[in-house]
């Protein structure tokens, strides 16, 4: 495994949430300063829409000495908008490239089919998620010719202004054309019904002859969150107020930790090139925006269940004991990874 890395958000947004709404330059520059040294990372993968954030911490990692994945995300725009907005993040991506050879690569898209109207019918990613005739629908040819054609013009219009090494963060059921691509690139939970076949599905990649990079991987906190895999967040009902688990699941940092290791070992003999553990912290996603304040006194489950971080947030800001200037506390999770990523 040459790049060993974790997924990093600078502020995702859905449907209006920005996944990271307090955005403390001070705090950011710690937690990768934490991950270069203490998390034992060579990469980092940098995940948000607004570009400005973006770059601003991408010129902290470099200054870290972290090699920078940087990958923009516009989710639910039209692909118009989408092409545009990737246009400007590759000048964006070049300017640091020119300051930093070698140590940027550049991310087109993830998961386009999913988040990005006109591929699959929905105003929003919930909405194709919850098409009942999805399966139906991803794997017809309409379907995959619609999405290759679509992520050739991000690689093309990423080519023309991006000097660097390209890749794009697929999901396991896309069909693209890897031939502008530098690196192979999927986000590659194991979950069920495909759990036992992990191994095999990584070997399909590997036969590709290019290199490698799982670009987005880990489990949820609780106990069986690894028989979910991306989708360990669907146990909470987020349409309920207060939002409820659907059904009787307990927290469980052991068992993130174990599957974590168990991930690591199986890319890492497979042949993966890279892999960037999703994700490192998690300080807004989950709870509905503007009301976090009044939905944790309400909820009946530990906040942190189901997140896939590697640190446990705490809302209310306090600190942790382990890193006192930060408002977190690491989990098992995060001592398994740094022990993996140290020792291989």
């Amino acid at each position: 495994m040459q790049r060993k890395g974790v997924c990093y958000d600078v502020g995702r947004e859905m449907m209006g949430q920005n996944w990271r709404p307090d955005f403390d330059l001070k705090i950011v520059r710690r937690e990768i300063e934490i991950i270069r040294g203490d998390l034992h990372c060579n990469a980092i993968r940098l995940q948000g829409r607004d570009l400005g954030r973006l770059e601003t911490v991408s010129k902290i990692a470099l200054e870290q000495g972290l090699e920078v994945w940087f990958s923009p995300e516009l989710w639910d725009q039209t692909q118009p908008e989408t092409i545009e907005y990737v246009a400007r993040a590759s000048e964006v991506a070049q300017g640091l490239l020119e300051t930093a050879p070698g140590k940027v690569v550049l991310s087109v898209g993830s998961e386009v089919m999913l988040f990005t109207k006109g591929i699959l019918p929905g105003n929003n990613v919930l909405e194709r998620l919850a098409n009942p005739k999805l399966r139906e629908l991803v794997l017809s040819a309409s379907t995959q010719a619609s999405l290759s054609a679509f992520v050739s013009r991000l690689a093309v219009t990423a080519g023309e202004r991006f000097r660097g090494k390209l890749t794009y963060a697929s999901v396991g059921f896309e069909r693209v054309d890897w031939g502008p691509f530098d690196y192979v690139g999927v986000d590659l939970y194991r979950g069920d019904p495909m759990f036992d076949r992990y191994p095999e599905l990584l070997a399909r990649y590997i036969a590709m002859g290019k290199p490698v990079v799982n670009t987005e991987f880990g489990c949820c906190t609780f106990r069986g969150a690894e028989r979910m895999g991306g989708r360990g967040w669907e146990v909470v009902d987020w349409g309920r107020w207060p939002p409820r688990l659907k059904g009787e699941y307990f927290y469980d940092q052991t068992s993130q930790a174990r599957e974590l290791s168990t991930l690591l070992e199986i890319n890492d003999k497979a042949g993966i090139y890279g892999t960037f553990v999703f994700t490192f912290v998690e300080p807004g996603a989950g709870l509905p925006g503007g009301r976090e304040e009044e939905a944790l006194h309400l909820i009946d489950f530990d906040p942190d269940l189901p997140r896939y971080a590697l640190v446990k947030s705490y809302p209310d800001r306090r600190r942790g004991t382990t890193y006192p200037d930060m408002p977190w506390e690491p989990k098992e999770s995060f001592y398994a990874v740094a022990a993996y990523y140290r020792d291989h």
